[in-house]
């Protein structure tokens, strides 16, 4: 694909994940990976997505306040992630597509079904530590393969009872932190070309544009409502992914 079209297909990824992001807290990485893999392998995809992932959470932790004792509260879940994003990403470098296809799609799909209201169980604060570092290493697995873990990540604070401005610090602060060993491990394995660095760069500008307009809705919008749309375009895009993994050309 030519730098004009992966530049034009971006901006209109990243302004759509942008917004998500911005409305909801999560999402960047799940939506940019969903829509580009129609068009374009999934390591280029998550080349693309790096600096828009790394640095909208960084603004939205820094936005949200609080960083020290958002730190000190998912401090397990960070540590294990960030060494397991790294080593997975390293471990796992020469994957072939069809399989971060189906992985994708999968995890896609998990983040659907366990988005969906009252199928979370609530998780008793003296396992709050066990869990932590039970889902941070799924998540960093996960995150390590596709660059998404929102699905482990929600299921998580979902089950710790997290408010929804605690659940934007959170997602925030530990996307980032899972960021950070990726794009490194992306740039040590030679999947971040100097040419796709600039690109991605280039996106944080719809990103940031894409979050302004969400975060302005956040207040105004149904949430309920755009989430049930939301979950339903996840859907079709995880459904689609394991297709194209099945019947891989």
């Amino acid at each position: 694909m030519a730098d004009l079209e992966l530049l034009v297909l971006g901006t209109c990824t990243f302004l759509l994940a942008g917004a998500i992001k911005g409305l909801v807290g999560i999402g960047l990485p799940t939506a940019s990976m969903g829509m580009l893999t129609l068009f374009v392998s999934p390591r280029l995809a998550i080349a693309l997505i790096l600096f828009p992932m790394l640095l909208s959470n960084l603004w939205q932790m820094w936005r949200e306040g609080e960083i020290r004792k958002t730190v000190v509260r998912y401090r397990y879940f960070a540590i294990v992630l960030f060494v397991i994003v790294g080593l997975t990403a390293v471990v796992t470098r020469d994957a072939v597509d069809r399989f971060l296809m189906a992985v994708l799609g999968c995890v896609i799909l998990l983040f659907v079904g366990f988005s969906w209201k009252g199928l979370m169980p609530v998780l008793p604060l003296k396992y709050d530590t066990p869990s932590q570092i039970s889902f941070g290493a799924i998540a960093g697995i996960l995150g390590g393969l596709t660059s998404g873990w929102a699905a482990p990540l929600g299921i998580y604070l979902s089950m710790s009872g997290a408010g929804r401005e605690d659940w934007i610090r959170a997602t925030g602060f530990l996307i980032f932190t899972g960021s950070v060993p990726l794009t490194l491990a992306y740039l040590w394995t030679g999947h971040l070309t100097t040419e796709l660095a600039k690109i991605s760069a280039l996106m944080l500008i719809p990103t940031f544009a894409g979050f302004a307009a969400g975060e302005a809705l956040r207040n105004r919008l149904s949430v309920g409502t755009f989430r049930i749309m939301l979950l339903i375009m996840f859907g079709v895009l995880g459904l689609n992914l394991l297709r194209r993994a099945i019947w891989y050309d």
